[in-house]
């Protein structure tokens, strides 16, 4: 059963409907794995937002770039806390 179509617009072409969160799966995953770097294995962590906001840029989703920053900050930010709070 598929969705019905989309209205057309004044111009005469299919109104495009706005990305929901459901749409853009990867770019959310790659956010919540940037904001989990910081605080846990950052390097595995921060590459997994990373190279999920890049699929979620791929795909044409807006989070997507948002989400590999967050990634690649996360993870420069999860590696700097372990450097300075690590005991010696």
């Amino acid at each position: 059963m598929s969705a019905p179509p989309e209205p057309p617009d004044a111009a005469g072409q299919p109104a495009r409907r706005p990305p929901r969160v459901l749409d853009q799966v990867p770019s959310v995953i790659g956010l919540v794995c940037g904001a989990v770097a910081v605080l846990y294995l950052p390097v595995l962590f921060g590459l997994a937002g990373v190279v999920l906001g890049v699929v979620g840029h791929a795909r044409g989703e807006p989070l997507g770039r948002w989400a590999a920053i967050a990634g690649g900050a996360g993870m420069l930010l999860g590696t700097l806390l372990s450097i300075l709070l690590t005991p010696r």
